[in-house]
């Protein structure tokens, strides 16, 4: 029995407590206004970035819509007359246009192929020199081409590759005819290639070190400890920590596959070696500018853009099933 049954009191009761008042959540639009008072510095260093891109990226697009009509200099802007699919089926029925393509996949190809990977080995030798002054000497020499203009790099390349050149020079002491390099179609993407890995690789290694300075020094201690040597470290410790630059850079290069270098190659390639050195860039520059047909350089351009946005798309999602790392 309780105690107020025994007493004869009335039980007693707790009072009643009163819910807590309703929060008052500000609307959407407060809350953006209030984040771009307190934080209005920040968005203005977005303001210019955003305004190259709708003046220079995004505002152009408009104009591929002259892909599917009649463009005539002086004429409308967006073109005269809808002809739909005609400067398509022109382009896909056109050999020279495979044959442009055929050396842009190669192009494309040996880039990716040399370029990305040089970088990577050149941080990792790089990151394992001691001596303070033999690695600033060696990154300063690395990174300096990157600064050149590629008029002087194009320059420098026909220079050391003439037939009087300093290559041709050596080869003749050895008793080697001289060997035109710059008109033999055959010799074009080797220089292409090699000049581009002189060019890119000295840059390419800082954000790769930059990835190095962020793995953990425990890491290699239990390692070490575990028995493993250097080759040992470097293929399970130092190349999954610098894993997911490599795959964005990767994705991004895979993204420019079909957009070849365009200056250098107009500078490096003559009639002589169009067999091999005219890639869809210099293609169109040629059927666009030099030949007034803007509205099929549009549909060959429209073309390798789509090209390009299938390859970075399907390479993000590659990266992100495999490694887990992705652009989006």
């Amino acid at each position: 029995m309780s105690t107020s049954a025994m007493t004869g009191s009335p039980p007693r009761t707790e009072p009643a407590q009163d819910p807590p008042p309703p929060r008052d959540i500000p609307s959407g639009r407060r809350t953006w206004r209030q984040a771009l008072r307190r934080d209005w510095q920040v968005y203005s260093l977005a303001l210019l970035p955003i305004l190259f891109f709708l003046v220079f990226r995004y505002l152009p697009m408009i104009g591929n819509v002259i892909a599917f009509r009649r463009f005539q200099p002086g004429g409308s802007i967006l073109g005269e007359d809808w002809v739909g699919l005609r400067y398509v089926d022109m382009f896909l029925s056109d050999p020279a246009f495979w044959q442009v393509f055929r050396n842009t996949l190669w192009m494309g190809f040996l880039t990716l192929l040399f370029c990305f990977p040089v970088p990577i080995v050149l941080a990792l030798l790089l990151n394992e020199v001691r001596r303070t002054a033999l690695k600033r000497f060696v990154q300063s020499v690395s990174y300096l081409p990157h600064f050149l203009s590629i008029v002087i790099v194009a320059g420098i390349t026909m220079q050391i590759l003439a037939s009087d050149g300093p290559v041709n020079h050596v080869l003749a002491t050895f008793g080697h005819d001289p060997i035109r390099f710059i008109q033999e179609p055959e010799w074009f993407r080797t220089i292409y290639v090699g000049s581009e890995v002189w060019q890119t690789a000295g840059w390419g290694t800082i954000l790769y070190l930059a990835a190095l300075s962020t793995i953990d020094d425990d890491l290699y201690e239990a390692a070490r400890i575990d028995g493993a040597n250097r080759w040992q470290q470097t293929w399970h410790v130092t190349l999954p920590g610098i894993r997911p630059t490599m795959m964005t850079l990767l994705i991004l290069n895979i993204g420019t596959f079909m957009a070849v270098g365009f200056e250098k190659i107009m500078l490096l390639y003559n009639p002589l070696t169009y067999p091999t050195a005219d890639v869809v860039s210099t293609y169109l520059y040629r059927t666009g500018i030099e030949s007034n047909s803007f509205s099929y350089a549009a549909a060959i351009g429209l073309f390798e853009a789509v090209i390009g946005l299938v390859l970075i798309t399907s390479a993000n999602q590659m990266s992100r099933k495999t490694v887990g790392t992705s652009l989006w």
